[in-house]
């Protein structure tokens, strides 16, 4: 309870005390007289007990709201800014959110801009191809005559090579490039072109590509070896450009 309505009511408490005091006193003189006047002054000290009360509790809530007027102002001020604040804050938390997602967004879109102009690269080691595990059992052959014997490419068993990127990327560039194992030629001068038979070694004549999924797709490319005498390492790089 604030101390304004405290006030208030030790203020209409003592009021009500005095009158009824006074009009008990009056009473107690008049009791004594007889007749109809005493009884008429009676019913006025009454009246006039009852319109005191009845203005006792009017001043009194009149008081306490006049009191209590200007912290209801104050508290609704209050209020009010505590609201705008609130507003502000979420509005520049909102935009901050906002260019942290625009500058990652940005920042991941550079990158991988960045990662198409250099390439996406895949290897992988084709060993030497046997034509004797080609040709199955249907004709039973010795170890050594199987690996002496010559494959062919129809009997090569293709390896498929994929490099994975953005979804929304067109591609630029597919560069095919193959060497002996264990040597130290640059990629530079083992690259081939598309259907190209180079070293009893090809790629197929086009690149394939997969659906998109999760924001990514796959480019792929397709070897095939059949050097019965050294094992190949191949290499596919894919560029692309958002």
């Amino acid at each position: 309870m604030s101390d304004s309505i405290l006030a208030a009511i030790i203020a209409g408490t003592a009021t009500l005390s005095a009158s009824f005091l006074q009009l008990r006193s009056a009473a107690l003189r008049d009791a004594g007289k007889p007749g109809a006047a005493a009884r008429r002054k009676g019913r006025l000290q009454r009246l006039v007990f009852l319109v005191i009360v009845g203005g006792s509790v009017v001043s009194g809530f009149a008081a306490s709201q006049w009191l209590t007027q200007g912290e209801r102002v104050a508290q609704g001020a209050m209020q009010q800014e505590l609201q705008a604040r609130i507003a502000e804050v979420s509005h520049t938390a909102g935009e901050l959110e906002a260019t942290r997602a625009a500058e990652r967004s940005e920042i991941e879109t550079g990158v991988l801009r960045r990662i198409g102009n250099d390439g996406v690269a895949v290897a992988a080691t084709v060993p030497a191809c046997r034509a004797g595990a080609a040709a199955g059992a249907a004709t039973p052959v010795s170890t050594a005559a199987a690996a002496a014997r010559a494959c062919g490419e129809a009997e090569a068993v293709p390896v498929t090579l994929c490099a994975t990127i953005p979804a929304a990327a067109t591609v630029t560039e597919v560069a095919l490039f193959s060497r002996v194992d264990n040597t130290d030629a640059p990629w530079s001068a083992s690259r081939y072109l598309p259907g190209q038979e180079s070293g009893q070694a090809r790629f197929a004549d086009k690149y394939s590509e997969t659906t998109p999924e999760a924001g990514t797709r796959q480019v792929c490319q397709t070897f095939a070896h059949w050097d019965a005498d050294h094992a190949r390492v191949v290499r596919v790089l894919v560029r692309y450009s958002l």
